[in-house]
């Protein structure tokens, strides 16, 4: 069970998931790349946590071209330890459970860029025990990051959205 995983090892760690910023849509470009307005908004949040000294020990995204975008900015205000890559098992309909135990077995910080419904269901997972909870209203571009707390559970540590910027 993953609580009793962090709760033996006393491990702090740390899960940020955001979801890509705003995408074209198919019938404009079939890979979907970021829209100016997107591009826009991933770099007002990519300016605020700069100053934050974020550090990673994985940043994964999902294959698509708008997460792998969101990702390239995000991990040139921060520090990534091991490469920026895209993973497996992280499309909008993929089973949260899987990705769930991988941060379990990696048991260090991890950014995860992907997409709805996904990464509202991983934190509803890991934040209430349900995936089918709506825990977390996640906005194109926003970061939310999770910790681990002392009392061995999930926590909302801070969220920011493009939102709070004019």
């Amino acid at each position: 069970m993953l609580q009793r995983f962090f709760c033996e090892g006393i491990l702090k760690i740390k899960l940020y998931l955001v979801q890509h910023a705003k995408a074209t849509s198919k019938d404009v470009n079939p890979e979907r790349p970021l829209t100016e307005e997107g591009r826009q908004d991933i770099n007002k949040v990519a300016t605020f946590i700069r100053p934050l000294n974020i550090a990673v020990d994985y940043l994964w995204h999902s294959d698509k071209t708008r997460a792998m975008q969101t990702a390239g900015v995000l991990a040139e205000v921060m520090t990534v330890r091991n490469k920026v890559v895209a993973h497996d098992g992280l499309a909008p309909n993929d089973d949260v459970r899987t990705i769930m135990d991988k941060i379990n077995v990696a048991g260090q910080d991890v950014m995860i860029v992907g997409h709805l419904p996904f990464v509202a269901k991983l934190a509803s997972l890991l934040l209430t025990g349900s995936e089918s909870t709506s825990t977390v209203a996640f906005k194109q571009g926003g970061v939310v990051c999770l910790g681990y707390s002392d009392e061995c559970n999930w926590q909302i540590k801070w969220m920011i959205i493009p939102d709070l910027f004019l």
